[in-house]
């Protein structure tokens, strides 16, 4: 992805703008993920602390689990981001919030052994 880049939620009303390249990008299979995200898994890209700024009315924040915060609109409750004391300076975005999420390239997945058994994947990404 190429910077300046930016997204958003479903209303609007909650946006970000993302001024280097992301620090990775991939595919979590954690049931926490799936949960937050009520999907088979969950697109994300890294951000360093620094390189991103909310542009539109700040996300709520939920902590989901200890030390690890999820934001989503206030208004319509699309899920944003993640962050987690496991990941010090840097915040996870959701790729499917994008305004270009074909511009999106996913380098592997997390968390493979959580994959859903009816979910069949042939990109031949690596797994960590």
């Amino acid at each position: 992805m190429i910077p300046p880049f930016s997204g958003g939620c479903l209303c609007g009303a909650t946006r970000y703008r993302c001024t280097a390249p992301p620090l990775w990008q991939g595919h979590c299979h954690c049931a926490s993920c799936r949960r937050a995200t009520a999907s088979a898994l969950a697109s994300f890209f890294g951000m360093a602390d620094g390189a991103w700024e909310w542009t539109g009315a700040a996300p709520q924040e939920y902590l989901s689990s200890p030390d690890t915060w999820r934001s989503f609109c206030p208004r319509c409750g699309t899920p944003m981001s993640y962050h987690s004391a496991r990941f010090p300076g840097e915040r996870h975005f959701y790729a499917a919030t994008l305004d270009t999420p074909e511009a999106y390239a996913p380098t592997e997945h997390f968390h493979r052994d959580q994959a859903l058994s009816w979910l069949h994947l042939a990109d031949g990404l690596p797994n960590r």
